[in-house]
């Protein structure tokens, strides 16, 4: 990213900044809007943000009142000559769409993500594999449009499908012909999306399997979904097949139940240590942020390979709750990466060891700021 600017953006009247330094390390104190800044980088992707707010929150409350927000940047990727604009913000309307533009013209979710890939983990991820599956599935989700920018299509098209096909359910007069229809595209969608993520899952494994985020413990991703587990042993075809079948048996358990008991919005994955085979859920705090952590990594390595570039890695407050031996190990690897990280911390110190390979900044007043006390970058790692 070369640039990045904010118009009325939570916190932030607005600014102006243009990254010095592959990685961009920010500090201030608590609610000086660090992790406010992330939330604008992780909208340039598909998805709802990394707080997956509504588009309602996002304005910064001002005394004249008004909606309006915009974030935009200049970008440089690896397929296009010149920098690309990408922007997001409010639409003409009060609805809870926000608007995306690519060198000012409109554009999907799916075409943002053919340009640029962002990932993150943020402190409240950490309960990750304590609470629903829907957060665990985002969390997915977001890794598997990284790699498959149409993923983001088809999990909105199999969700549109979903929801028409419920409330004709609940309505209680679905003409058969038409349900048939609308559960044929679910099925579609649902199939395509299941293997997208298993596609996903099977590259990280194996780049976690190979050592590549040592000495974060490896993890081993896996896929739970009862599509997923069949296309494992049948063709894509076969699958949907046997879904639009199970979907149509199911119509009467699923209207009374008010939703439907089977498609991509069913899956959920689990995480564990893959020397050892302990589930994350079963894990301590720490444990559980370092397979986190050497997943993002392995990720990033992923993406890098698979498409020529690196996802955008944004991690909020990233040392809290490792060991001395860890902080070390992720900031070491952050410098190996190829990829653009932004990170957070109350104590720029912490991050020292990043040396003139990165630039630190101070949060202050929603504006940033030189750290006082630390080096600018390297040359060899200016934007």
């Amino acid at each position: 990213m070369l640039r990045l600017d904010l118009t009325d953006f939570r916190s932030y009247p607005s600014l102006q900044w243009r990254p010095q330094s592959r990685i961009s390390v920010i500090s201030g104190p608590n609610g000086s809007g660090k992790t406010n800044l992330l939330e604008a980088l992780s909208l340039l992707g598909p998805g709802r943000g990394l707080r997956q707010a509504k588009v309602a929150e996002f304005p910064r409350l001002r005394p004249e009142g008004g909606s309006s927000w915009a974030v935009a940047a200049r970008v440089q990727t690896p397929d296009l000559a010149e920098p690309l604009q990408i922007g997001t913000g409010s639409g003409p309307d009060t609805s809870e769409r926000r608007i995306v533009r690519l060198d000012g013209a409109p554009a999907s979710q799916a075409e943002l993500a053919s340009h640029i890939a962002v990932t993150w983990i943020t402190p409240q991820m950490e309960r990750l594999f304590g609470e629903s599956t829907s957060g665990r599935r985002r969390f997915l989700d977001r890794l598997v449009w990284a790699l498959d920018p149409t993923h983001a299509r088809e999990v909105a098209a199999h969700d549109a499908a979903m929801t028409r096909r419920n409330r004709l359910l609940a309505e209680g007069h679905g003409d058969p012909a038409w349900l048939a229809g609308i559960e044929d595209g679910m099925a579609r969608h649902a199939v395509a999306a299941t293997a997208a993520r298993r596609t996903l899952v099977t590259r990280l494994n194996a780049m976690l399997a190979e050592g590549a985020v040592a000495p974060f413990p490896a993890a081993r991703l896996s896929l739970i979904c009862p599509i997923g587990a069949r296309l494992a042993e049948e063709p894509a075809l076969a699958v949907e097949e046997w879904l639009r079948g199970a979907l149509a048996a199911s119509r009467k358990r699923d209207a009374a139940a008010g939703s439907s008991s089977l498609g991509a919005h069913r899956a959920d994955f689990g995480l564990a240590d893959l020397l050892t085979g302990r589930p994350a859920s079963l894990a301590s705090t720490g444990q559980q942020k370092m397979l986190l952590l050497g997943t993002i990594l392995g990720h990033a390595l992923v993406i890098a390979e698979a498409r020529g570039f690196a996802p955008w890695l944004l991690l909020d407050e990233p040392l809290v709750h490792l060991d001395d031996e860890h902080r070390t190990a992720l900031l070491d690897a952050l410098l190996r990466l190829p990829a653009q990280c932004f990170l957070t911390g109350t104590d720029a110190a912490a991050f020292r060891p990043l040396g003139d390979r990165a630039d630190y900044l101070r949060c202050m007043a929603a504006d940033l700021l030189p750290e006082p006390g630390f080096a600018r970058p390297h040359a060899e790692e200016s934007l």
